[in-house]
Parts: structure tokens; C-alpha cells; sequence
């Protein structure tokens, strides 16, 4: 296992270092720039700040002097606000946003997985037809589209919780319960199908013969290998509960780094948007390392390979 661990870490570098430099010059291309948007400056000005920022250097050398500070863990400073580098702006809204996230996840597996298994458990019933089409909703209907319905009717109608904001525990509810929907309804459809394919196994007829309970059945033999299609799934539904992030920041005004990212973008704030990048490329890759390292733990048929 360490030696599956430490290969994909050290195949890490050039996937980081492909999206490193993929970003740096597309950022780099579009049109505009990070003083663009200010207020008029004279030419005199704006050279000082290109000066001030390296921004009058070549690419190439823009480009290598990044990379140097990248080693040191230095992102470099916000062109868009004075006085704070990209460390402390990701320090300040990274939590915001691992919150949300793992809320997120939260609901979505706890949705999901209670939906998944009672599918399974009462096949072609009504409570497997109910359980089957509330997934197939939650697939249709993106988070830009449920994310409003439900402001409409838990804060606007109902009056229960905020429409936006980040400030008390109830304003959680509607951005994770949004958020956690969409990927609840793919973990409910993955885990009925792992449950139908484990308990028409022989090892289950064989637990069900010996005497065992239907609920020892479940949750002692079948459960851990219907599992594995979820556990396969974890690393995109992160990665997508992290990206997924970006749209429910900005609709709910949660201050977390993904509204940060979508505002760094439209600012042209070069530093920002690479920094937040590599950030999130980062943890997905991490992400998926476990992910991979849990399904051999599942599933003793698979070997670190």
C-alpha cells in the first residue's frame, strides 16, 4: 500500500504541473486585465502597478518566477485586494467552503444510501417505485434550478430560514440540503443497483438459510459489498460537491471560496484563480487516493496495482 501510495503521489506532479501551466496562460490570454475594471489611471500609473506585480516581465519569465515561488508555498498577492496574498484569502474562506462541502456529503450519502438500500430491499414495490423516482428527479433537477425553488418556498413562502447568508446554524440547511440533493439522488440509484446484484449471491442465500436475521442479511453481509459502486463514485461526487460549491455560494451569498473564485475570474485577479485552482485540483487528487485505498479495504478481490 505505501508503495501504491507513494507512486500515485509522485504521478501527482506532472498532472499539478499540466494544470499549473494550462491555467497561467489561458488566464493569461483573456482579454483584459486585473486593472481594467479600475477607475481610468494614466499610462505612468498603470506601468508602475505592471511594474509593482511583475506584470511587465516577459510570460515565460512571469511564468518561471511563479513556479519558484510556488516551491516556497508562496501563491503570490491579490491584484484585487491591496495588502493580502492568496494564502490568507484561501486561509479565510477555505473553511466556509469544507463545511459546506462536508455537510454536503453528509446528506447526500444519508439520503442516498437509505433511498439506495430500501429500493432494494422492496424491489417492484410502491416504496422502491417512490424511492426510484425521487432519484430520477434529483438527477434532472441542477442545483441552479432546486436551489432557488426551494428559497421560493422555504424562505420567501414559509418564512423558515434565510434566503442567503452564512451566520447562523439554520441558514446551513437550504445551500447542504441543495447541494446534497443532487448528488443523493446518484448515490441512491448506485446503491440499489449494488444491493440487487449482492443479495441474489449464494453467500446470502446461505446467510438466509442458516437462520440470520433479514436485518443481519443487510447490514452484516450485503451492505459492505453493495457498497462498492458508491465508494467508486465518492471521488467525482466530491469533486463535484467541491465545484458544485462555486454555484451555491454565489446564489445563497455564502462567503466561502467558491463565490471567491467565481469574483477572482471576472476581476481578472490572475494570482487568485491559479491559487484556487491548484488548490482544489489538489484536494480532488488527494480525493481520489482515498477513495481508491477504501475500495481495496471493501473489496479484497482488488490489489493495490
Amino acid at each position: 500500500m505505501l508503495r501504491f501510495i507513494a507512486r500515485r503521489l509522485l504521478e501527482t506532479i506532472p498532472v499539478l504541473l499540466i494544470i499549473i501551466t494550462a491555467t497561467f496562460f489561458m488566464i493569461r490570454f483573456v482579454p483584459g486585465g486585473p486593472f481594467t475594471a479600475e477607475k481610468a489611471v494614466t499610462p505612468e500609473i498603470l506601468r508602475n502597478l505592471e511594474a509593482h506585480y511583475g506584470l511587465n516581465k516577459p510570460l515565460y519569465r512571469q511564468y518561471l518566477d511563479y513556479l519558484g515561488s510556488l516551491l516556497h508555498g508562496d501563491l503570490g498577492p491579490s491584484f484585487k485586494y491591496p495588502n493580502r496574498t492568496v494564502n490568507e484569502i484561501i486561509g479565510d474562506k477555505l473553511p466556509v467552503s469544507l463545511e459546506l462541502g462536508f455537510i454536503s456529503l453528509a446528506v447526500a450519502l444519508v439520503l442516498g444510501l437509505t433511498l439506495g438500500v430500501l429500493a432494494a430491499i422492496k424491489r417492484n414495490t410502491w416504496i422502491d417505485y417512490v424511492c426510484s423516482s425521487a432519484a430520477m428527479i434529483g438527477i434532472c433537477v441542477p442545483t441552479f434550478v432546486l436551489g432557488p425553488l426551494l428559497v421560493l418556498t422555504f424562505a420567501i413562502h414559509f418564512g423558515w430560514v434565510n434566503a442567503s447568508g452564512w451566520y447562523t446554524p439554520i441558514d446551513r440547511v437550504l445551500p447542504c440540503l441543495t447541494l446534497g440533493c443532487v448528488y443523493a439522488a446518484y448515490v441512491a440509484r448506485l446503491t440499489r443497483g449494488g444491493m440487487l446484484e449482492v443479495l441474489n449471491q449464494d453467500y446470502i442465500r446461505t446467510a438466509r438459510a442458516k437462520g440470520a436475521s433479514e436485518t443481519r442479511v443487510i447490514f452484516r453481509h450485503a451492505l459492505r459489498g453493495g457498497l462498492l459502486p458508491v465508494v467508486s463514485f465518492l471521488g467525482p461526487a466530491i469533486a463535484g460537491i467541491l465545484t458544485g460549491s462555486f454555484v451555491i455560494e454565489t446564489i445563497f451569498q455564502i462567503p466561502g471560496l467558491g463565490r471567491e473564485f467565481v469574483n477572482s475570474a471576472f476581476n481578472r485577479d490572475y494570482t487568485l484563480v491559479l491559487g484556487t485552482v491548484i488548490l482544489y485540483a489538489t484536494l480532488i487528487i488527494g480525493l481520489n487516493l482515498v477513495v481508491d485505498v477504501v475500495q481495496v479495504w471493501l473489496n479484497p478481490k482488488l490489489k493495490f496495482e
